[in-house]
């Protein structure tokens, strides 16, 4: 399997947008990556917006940067919770000044966006959070997926399979 031995967080909170926290998870995972399922609460269920639950692996505290070879953010409402939690921010800036593969589906942008990682950063997210993507200095387009360095992002659930093989793909380089 290409991604044994690799590691990679998922941020969670409630209201992730259901299938872009699962199809990345379980691609990478049937690959042979470690997945952890990042919260605010270790051992705690959050409810995705369509009512699908998935419970946490670790707390927000207990993760470093170093010990990870990527970082996915999930869509959704989610992003707008998890962008308010320094610890986070400054795990996407450590990997993003380490060069680790970042994903990011649509309103997960605004986690990249509170980071402020994305200054000269071609990429992509739901239309909707479009200006301020723009406004944090990025290069909007509108397309599936986007890979620029080390971020990969992505608009909406029917990117998803383009987005999890980018992703996949630079996680195995």
């Amino acid at each position: 399997m290409r991604l044994e031995g690799k590691k990679v967080v998922c941020y969670i909170e409630n209201e992730f947008e259901d299938l872009e926290l699962w199809y990345p998870v379980l691609r990478l995972r049937e690959e042979g990556a470690q997945v952890d399922i990042v919260g605010p609460k270790e051992n705690h269920t959050y409810t995705g917006k369509y009512g699908v639950p998935c419970s946490s692996d670790k707390a927000i505290d207990q993760v470093k940067p170093e010990e990870y070879d990527g970082v996915l953010v999930p869509g959704g409402w989610a992003p707008d919770k998890l962008r308010r939690y320094p610890e986070i921010l400054s795990f996407i800036q450590a990997m993003d000044k380490a060069k680790k593969p970042i994903g990011h589906i649509c309103h997960a942008g605004w986690v990249l966006v509170s980071a402020k990682i994305l200054q000269g950063v071609k990429t992509t997210s739901t239309p909707g959070i479009k200006d301020d993507m723009e406004n944090a200095g990025a290069i909007w387009v509108d397309e599936e997926v986007v890979v620029d360095g080390h971020i990969v992002g992505s608009r909406r659930p029917p990117d998803l399979p383009a987005y999890a093989k980018a992703f996949a793909d630079l996680l195995a380089k």
